[in-house]
């Protein structure tokens, strides 16, 4: 295999595994916040000790993350040099600031919200935590802020001197339209994974609650994560359907290759299901929405859709015959097909399985009802699992519907991997790095395993409520 080929692979395996904990983070934080908060209105114990059970799956998911999230910013240097040199200036920028800003922002008050139990005022250790969720999102956008110009540059000039684009306005790398509906379409379906964790948690416990207690603490879990999981995926639509027409406007290829559409349609109908030959080239059999696909790329039933052999003409023509990989005949500017058609429809598929699930769910607890059955225990199950794997085929569509390009318009990936790289320097690292997030995954697995299985701890008679001792910082978990 090309160099390439294998830094891609690495890069993918990294990044989608370090993903899965970034959704779980942001909407566990947001919903432990809200728990708190609701404690100390009513001081109902319930809340308290929903609050503290999901912070010890929290910290865990949080500390899995992070060692996770470390080897992204390596591999720039590492495995795509030519990249990092060519929009360094640019790409570094929001980078830094999620460093500097939002991580600090988040690690420094989980450490006071860890420690600060029994000597922070109930107040401010619920601020604590607030800030911890904010500092999340503020991650969230700086982040987003530098994958959003890779799919629309704006606020750069090239520099022919230096072979270089430079960043000369800051504001419009943070204010891209592109990031600026990415932003609450990716929080908004973390809130939805979030709760999704909570709900499944919260139903195994309330199945094998033997107390009326114990079903009064994971009862209002139950529906609290199913209404934040039924609102949030209202929010996903909404987002998704204003995300998808400027998808097409700055990267029509990217939604022709969603639907496998080879030449321009007006209307454009939207498959379910479609079968083709194999080079894709060919449709063999479909099951159609008709002027579906005109309404998500343009808002109307009858808009232009403009396909992908009349696309690839236009790129030749602006950006020359040879894409730089070996691997793309010479003009060939699109995306693979299958792989963008399929990622496509499973991100929306399961997002909708989930939120469908999330009614059944909230119809089933209904009346102080606990629901009994296997079907029931693999739904809760299965519930977190479909709004997580449609953010990672909702990445791997973003990502590779990009392709060939690093940047759109400006760098393609087989001219990003740093030259002086070796296929057996790549296999290297990708071998020994999916080895230890293998190990990684085991030991997330098995801790969470361990604390959920141990469910929401009782509270001590002496809880405090109140700051005015002067006790000593202690570890709540």
């Amino acid at each position: 295999m090309d160099p390439t080929d294998i830094a891609r692979w690495q890069f993918a395996i990294t990044t989608v595994y370090h993903f899965l904990f970034v959704p779980i983070t942001i909407g566990l934080s947001a919903i432990i916040a809200g728990y708190e908060i609701t404690w100390l209105r009513t001081r109902d114990e319930r809340w308290l000790r929903l609050t503290k059970f999901f912070g010890k799956l929290f910290l865990i998911n949080f500390a899995i993350g992070v060692v996770t999230g470390i080897v992204q910013e390596f591999q720039f240097g590492m495995n795509w040099s030519d990249y990092s040199r060519f929009v360094g200036d640019i790409f570094g920028a929001p980078l830094a600031v999620e460093g500097l800003l939002a991580f600090f922002l988040e690690s420094t008050f989980l450490g006071l919200w860890i420690f600060g139990w029994d000597r922070l005022s109930p107040k401010l250790h619920a601020a604590c935590i607030v800030l911890v969720h904010v500092g999340t999102l503020f991650s969230a956008y700086f982040i987003l802020a530098a994958n959003s110009w890779m799919q629309n540059p704006v606020g750069y000039a090239f520099n022919p001197d230096t072979g270089r684009a430079e960043m000369n306005d800051f504001a419009a790398v943070l204010f891209n339209k592109v990031q600026l509906v990415t932003f609450p379409h990716v929080v908004l379906s973390a809130y939805m994974t979030g709760a999704a964790f909570v709900v499944a948690v919260a139903v195994w416990h309330l199945r094998r609650a033997r107390t009326d207690a114990d079903r009064a603490v994971y009862r209002p879990a139950v529906r609290t994560g199913a209404w934040i999981m039924l609102v949030a995926a209202l929010g996903v639509v909404l987002s998704g359907d204003v995300q998808g027409k400027i998808m097409t406007e700055v990267q029509p290829m990217k939604m022709a290759a969603a639907e496998g559409l080879y030449d321009t349609e007006a209307p454009a109908d939207f498959s379910i299901f479609q079968l083709g030959t194999l080079d894709g080239e060919k449709e063999t059999f479909s099951v159609k929405v008709p002027g579906l696909l005109s309404y998500l790329a343009t808002g109307t039933t009858d808009g232009e859709v403009e396909g992908i052999n009349q696309l690839r003409e236009q790129y030749r023509e602006t950006y020359g015959s040879d894409p730089g990989a070996a691997y793309y005949s010479p003009g060939d500017y699109t995306p693979i097909i299958p792989l963008t058609y399929w990622t496509f429809r499973l991100m929306i598929g399961l997002g909708m399985a989930g939120a469908a699930l999330a009614l059944w769910i909230l119809w089933a607890t209904r009346k102080d009802r606990v629901p009994q059955g296997k079907v029931v225990l693999a739904a809760a199950i299965a519930l977190p699992l479909l709004p997580l794997f449609a953010n990672s085929f909702g990445w791997i569509f973003t990502e590779m519907g990009r392709q060939p390009w690093a940047v759109f318009g400006l760098m393609t990936t087989a001219h990003s991997v740093s030259p002086g790289l070796t296929t057996t320097e790549a296999w290297i690292s990708l071998i020994t790095l999916t080895a230890v997030y293998g190990v990684l995954a085991v030991v997330e697995v098995r801790l969470l395993l361990t604390w959920i299985g141990k469910g929401a701890d009782e509270l001590p008679p002496d809880v405090p409520t109140d700051s005015g001792e002067d006790r000593p910082l202690a570890f709540a978990y």
